[in-house]
């Protein structure tokens, strides 16, 4: 007997629809899995025949074939497995094949018969169409429930009341959604707990409202670590669009907190001895990396030069792009990569190089081979560019608390609501996005910048990418300022943010 049963199988951050088809005949007992299984597609074998004899059935001692198609993709994963024991189930005569016509069902079985979480549930409701309910392990219902698309999401605990639904002997419940919140965790870094360090913290209001990408020169303890951390609490929370499409990532990676949809902006920081797969994505099976992870929220890479030089080139390209393009032999896969880079480093390896307190013990040549770590395309990618120097006791003392994140963040908010005023027909929702046709349309120099910018080219070796770059970052002061034009002092900071001739560019030479 041949029965199918739809199901979904993971690609990227997208759920493709599988037929599960089952098939069994006569013949010596076998039971096969085809279709380009993985080994926990393959170990559902004995997984679906405990459950099933668990649940009270018995199993088919007859010749059963599995199909999952299409055949050219490759499976992954034990979601396949309620899927599977329906099929069998469905063509030994414990109900109805035709109940299975509308009906797409995913999760992984237990050897009781319980139904265990699979990750990708957001995904798999978003691509729930045509009137087909989906029928998912609890949890993992829950987590399918908050998607804004009106899918039908019915929650089954255990085989046995999936079999009863199908009969008709009993109902199962639709879960109810966990409601979103975006308020601040306990222990959330404020940006009022940062002492002095003006420029920095002008710079991380900066990158806040316009996504810039932010790197930080400075000794240790400067503040790097502890401004980065408090970037996260400055800027706006995700909208709806935003929400759905950074909720779906962290589903498919299985990240995804019990609190409904995301609205806080993912903080992701890897610790330097990250591998490039788990920093751009990669593995098998194929996952999402932590630019990713990080995409519309924060990628802090802290103690920058002690990373991989292969890890760090292998970011220019989706910097650029906004998105990871993974090509594998059995597949191409597209992720969504646009976060904010935030990275902190040493002026050279002991830290104290330029420190006017304790003197550097670094010789010349493990200072610049420090340096070199970091190439010069990837430092041209860095909008804003600053230098901390330490600040002390009697500073410490004397200087007021600072601006909250609160504070800060109300203005962040409303410079961000003038860029998707004006960027939002054109596909864009902060300025570091705009492209090199919306920068000349919507960054007009001031009279007398092209001077300035003509003498940061030719005099300090400001790159054209690095032109267009400090013009988005004087259109994202002039929207802090509520200023319809950039003025000649919005690019006059942004070309010190920038490094042109300043000390960044002097120390990282």
């Amino acid at each position: 007997m041949f029965v199918r049963v739809w199901s979904f199988a993971l690609q990227g951050i997208e759920a493709l629809p599988v037929a599960v088809e089952v098939d069994v005949s006569p013949g010596i007992p076998s039971f096969e899995i085809v279709g380009l299984p993985d080994a926990a597609v393959r170990e559902a074998r004995e997984r679906v025949r405990a459950a099933i004899r668990n649940g009270g059935w018995s199993f088919p001692l007859q010749r059963i074939t599995v199909n999952l198609a299409p055949a050219h993709t490759r499976k992954e994963g034990a979601g396949f497995d309620v899927a599977i024991a329906l099929g069998v189930l469905a063509s030994a005569g414990a109900f109805d094949p035709s109940s299975l016509e509308d009906v797409v069902v995913a999760g992984e079985l237990a050897l009781d018969g319980g139904l265990r979480p699979v990750k990708g549930a957001l995904a798999m409701a978003l691509a729930t169409a045509g009137g087909r309910r989906l029928i998912l392990p609890t949890e993992s219902a829950r987590e399918a429930a908050a998607c804004p698309t009106g899918a039908s999401v019915l929650a089954a605990p255990r085989l046995f009341d999936l079999v009863a639904y199908l009969r008709g002997e009993q109902a199962l419940p639709a879960p109810e959604p966990s409601p979103s919140s975006d308020a601040p965790s306990d222990g959330e870094a404020d940006l009022a707990l940062v002492r002095g360090q003006l420029v920095a913290r002008r710079a991380l209001e900066v990158a806040a409202a316009g996504g810039h990408n932010l790197l930080m020169v400075g000794p240790p303890g400067a503040g790097k670590s502890l401004l980065a951390r408090c970037l996260p609490t400055i800027m706006p929370p995700l909208d709806d669009a935003e929400s759905l499409e950074v909720s779906r990532i962290y589903s498919v990676a299985g990240e995804l907190p019990g609190s409904g949809l995301m609205r806080r902006r993912p903080f992701r920081a890897p610790h330097h001895s990250t591998s490039r797969a788990a920093l751009l994505g990669g593995g098998n099976p194929l996952r999402p990396g932590e630019v990713t992870l990080a995409h519309r929220g924060v990628l802090f890479l802290d103690e920058l030069p002690e990373f991989r030089r292969d890890v760090l080139e292998g970011l220019r390209q989706p910097l650029e792009d906004g998105v990871v393009r993974l090509a594998r032999a059995h597949s191409h896969l597209t992720f969504p990569a646009r976060p904010t880079l935030v990275a902190a480093a040493n002026p050279c390896p002991c830290g104290h190089l330029g420190d006017a307190q304790q003197a550097c013990t670094c010789t010349a040549s493990a200072v610049h081979l420090y340096r070199s770590r970091l190439s010069g395309p990837l430092r041209d990618r860095f909008d804003l560019q600053v230098c901390l120097q330490p600040v002390s006791y009697a500073e410490y003392q004397a200087t007021p608390a600072g601006e909250s994140s609160a504070e800060v963040g109300r203005r962040v908010r409303e410079a961000r609501e003038r860029q998707r005023h004006r960027l939002s027909p054109h596909g864009c929702s902060s300025n570091a996005e705009m492209g090199p046709a919306l920068i000349r349309r919507f960054c007009r120099v001031p009279p007398g910048g092209e001077t300035l910018l003509r003498e940061a080219i030719d005099r300090f070796g400001l790159s054209l990418r690095g032109h267009d770059r400090v013009l988005r970052v004087a259109r994202t002061l002039a929207d802090l300022d509520g200023s319809d034009a950039i003025e000649l002092r919005h690019l006059a900071e942004a070309l010190q943010y920038r490094g042109a001739g300043g000390e960044p560019a002097r120390q990282w030479a």
